[in-house]
């Protein structure tokens, strides 16, 4: 399949706001595209690189490259040169991907070497595409959508079925079933405002704590036990404490949901990089163990010695949770069956305020009805967390690229110092509407002091409002922290810079 098939399509998909139409759109490309094809073209089509990361920035994408006049660019041809751009490493590494990269954007035509640009520079994300692509499949080999959907969630990769289903049709849906040692896609949660939100959303639920963890999902059958992450890389080796507890839980084939943390001497959860720098730890293991050992705590269980508990309601699969997982390694919970009930609520409340006193960053309430919508984020789970936010001042900002090219998009944020000084805290383009990178673009340019073609330095006066999830350590900014997830909220014209806020103020938050 050729590169210029995809990137028409997903120029197409993003044109039209039709759920019709993209489902056809994407139909007609699952047609022609061949098995081999179909797990890179997904990939693509949201986004994501089959590599991850390749070591490419925007400076090598912002390099012009004369266009081809013909496309003849495969889809195959395209994942190999990725390839070899991911491999380079040692001496000079920057100056020969930037080399491989001109001589894969030169046999490129204009429209796919936007699109190859959009897709490196992770500008090309198109909200719920693997929805309409599931959708797009099934019509393309005469499949049951629901089919296909659950065959994704069991699967745990739309490519791996995508690629099944184009080699051998409908038939091949009978492969895809929830398997022990197989990774299903996470159930994900979406949004609350604050827990009577959730509760009027929800009707009867649960309320549970909100872990600041690593997402595991455990896999027992008999003796072995498999651990994988949220994006189903297995991570078994790195977590001798979970393997040893899992082989004690009372069923002997098992997968089960839950996260790994931290926690200190008295219970409370330690930073997120703790726990996060231990699961990405694979050298020495039984010191970082020794050193950070880490806390299982489950929360679902989706199959139990031999029984696939997906189609189960959450009240059934908690009911087996509990029988299967001893107490202490269950998440806290608080069961909701009548949200109508005003004594109750407020022991919700409640419950949602002792467990940010307990250090949590937040609850999670879910349906006591609802099944386990593996790989898919629905309206059953919501997660409701305070939303810290902070006055900070611009220090510079980056120039856009793809949909935001000639603009000023992402902000250097910076906290005031005693001295009066700023010191940098990370970085953030999230959050801004079209109107606010315009406005924000003219406003930066008249406080410009320097524009290396990169990044515009301006002179410190403009602040934004900084919404963001927590404070955690890193050594690339001069205070030792940063913003975890910060977001844009608005421009704060009414605030000078004299009345952001102060480095003491972000510190105290971390501590």
């Amino acid at each position: 399949m050729l590169l210029a098939d995809v990137a028409r399509t997903s120029r197409q998909v993003a044109e039209t706001s039709s759920r019709t139409e993209k489902t056809a759109l994407l139909a007609e490309l699952f047609r022609t595209a061949g098995p081999e094809d179909a797990p890179v073209v997904i990939t693509y089509l949201a986004g994501r690189l089959p590599q991850r990361r390749i070591g490419v920035g925007w400076r090598a994408l912002g390099t012009p490259v004369a266009p081809a006049a013909e496309p003849r660019l495969s889809v195959h041809r395209v994942h190999q040169a990725l390839d070899r751009i991911a491999a380079v490493s040692g001496r000079g590494a920057q100056a020969e991907r930037g080399r491989l990269l001109r001589e894969l954007l030169s046999a490129a035509t204009a429209e796919e070497q936007r699109f190859l640009v959009r897709l490196l520079g992770g500008e090309l994300r198109q909200g719920a595409l693997d929805a309409f692509a599931v959708e797009g499949l099934a019509a393309a080999v005469g499949a049951a959508p629901e089919e296909v959907r659950r065959a994704v969630m069991v699967g745990g990769s739309l490519g791996a079925v995508a690629e099944a289903l184009l080699a051998r049709g409908p038939g091949a849906l009978e492969d895809f079933r929830l398997d022990v040692g197989r990774p299903v896609l996470p159930m994900l949660a979406r949004t609350a405002r604050d827990v009577d939100e959730a509760l009027d959303r929800l009707g009867p639920c649960a309320v549970e704590e909100k872990l600041d963890g690593i997402r595991v999902q455990v896999h027992r059958d008999g003796a072995r036990v498999r651990v994988f992450t949220r994006t189903l890389e297995e991570i078994t080796d790195r977590l001798p404490e979970v393997v040893a507890v899992a082989g004690e839980l009372r069923a002997r084939r098992a997968v089960l949901d839950g996260e790994v943390i931290a926690l200190g001497e008295d219970g409370r959860p330690r930073p997120f990089q703790e726990t996060a720098g231990r699961v990405g730890s694979r050298l020495d293991v039984a010191r970082a163990r020794a050193a950070r050992p880490l806390s299982p705590v489950f929360f679902d269980l989706l199959s139990a010695d031999g029984r696939d508990l997906l189609a189960l309601p959450a009240a059934e699969r908690h009911a087996e949770l509990a029988r299967v997982v001893p107490g202490p390694l269950r998440v806290r919970r608080l069961a909701v069956p009548d949200p109508r009930d005003e004594r109750a609520r407020a022991r919700a409340r409640e419950f949602a305020g002792e467990t940010l006193e307990r250090g949590h960053e937040g609850v999670m309430l879910k349906s006591l009805a609802s099944p386990y919508a593996a790989g898919r984020r629905g309206a059953a789970w919501l997660k409701v967390k305070p939303v810290h936010t902070l006055d900070l001042v611009v220090l510079a900002a980056e120039w856009g690229h793809g949909r935001r090219a000639g603009r000023l998009s992402n902000l250097h944020l910076g906290a005031r110092r005693p001295d009066g000084s700023f010191a940098m805290l990370g970085k953030t383009f999230k959050g801004l509407t079209d109107a606010m990178l315009a406005w924000q673009t003219e406003r930066l340019r008249e406080l410009a002091v320097d524009d290396d073609g990169f990044t515009v330095t301006v002179r410190p006066e403009l602040v934004v409002e900084i919404a963001f999830d927590g404070v955690q350590r890193s050594p690339r900014y001069p205070e030792g922290v940063t913003l975890r997830f910060a977001r844009v909220l608005r421009h704060r014209e009414d605030k000078t810079a004299a009345e952001a806020d102060t480095v003491e103020t972000v510190l105290s938050l971390a501590r």
